[in-house]
């Protein structure tokens, strides 16, 4: 089975995309390359997004909380933080039911963290096959994090044009969520692609929406991105994962 390459990125990239207020920046200089479909807007962070929930968005496990009106991110569908392996795996079934030995391991060596995978035909409706991975943290042995990928790996019929279709259409549907207003970013560029949305919730939970594929300088100095592939997570904490780290001084 295609191990999942996004398992292991919880002390990399998300902390570096998801610790602390980021502002959003504008794509001018890193567009993704697609057809018929205009270059994505930023919207600054803390601004009130427009943009409404199509219909058929892959739904967050989430609810609104009543003292803040922000959305409360507690996992994935029927998955949440906190539960063991054996909770989580029976949340999996409820909703997917899948077969029997469909349901995959992977351990991480160096974050020693413990993941069970599970392939999905059109998470998204009409998206294509994804790839879910969720991750059980080094002391907790708890869900820590629940993470989706769309590539070529997953589906072979998966093209750029698709990935950044189901990226805005994920983007429009957190956007109409309620997150925190000043911990919302969209079109940032990073190293590798665009963090098309982060978003967290008032227990900094946290979202985030990453387009990955390659840059090509274009006139104007302008940097287009193809896609390819699409990364979803769900993080309990972002800033502190649960993973193996050295302790200070060993070294």
């Amino acid at each position: 089975m295609h191990k999942i390459y996004h398992v292991p990125a919880l002390v990399g990239l998300l902390t570096i995309v998801a610790a602390g207020p980021l502002a959003a920046q504008g794509v001018q200089g890193a567009t993704p390359k697609q057809k018929a479909a205009a270059a994505p807007k930023a919207v600054a962070a803390g601004a009130s997004p427009a943009a409404a929930a199509p219909a058929g968005a892959a739904p967050a496990a989430s609810s609104e909380t009543a003292d803040d009106k922000t959305k409360a991110i507690d996992g994935f569908r029927s998955a949440r933080f906190g539960m063991n392996e054996t909770d989580a795996r029976a949340a999996m079934a409820k909703d997917f039911n899948p077969k029997a030995d469909a349901i995959k391991s992977q351990d991480n060596p160096s974050e020693l963290t413990h993941s069970v995978l599970l392939t999905v035909p059109d998470l998204l409706p009409s998206g294509g096959t994804a790839e879910l991975s969720y991750v059980f943290g080094y002391k907790s042995k708890s869900l820590i994090q629940i993470g989706a990928v769309w590539s070529k790996g997953t589906d072979a019929a998966m093209t750029a044009e698709k990935l950044f279709s189901n990226a805005n259409i994920l983007r429009a549907h957190f956007l109409s969520e309620g997150f925190k207003p000043d911990s919302i970013a969209v079109n940032m560029p990073v190293n590798g692609g665009i963090v098309m949305f982060r978003g967290s919730d008032a227990k900094d939970r946290s979202v985030i929406l990453l387009l990955q594929g390659t840059f090509e300088n274009k006139e104007n100095n302008q940097r287009v991105l193809t896609p390819t592939s699409l990364l979803l997570f769900y993080v309990a904490d972002a800033k502190s994962p649960d993973v193996f780290k050295l302790p200070p001084g060993q070294f």
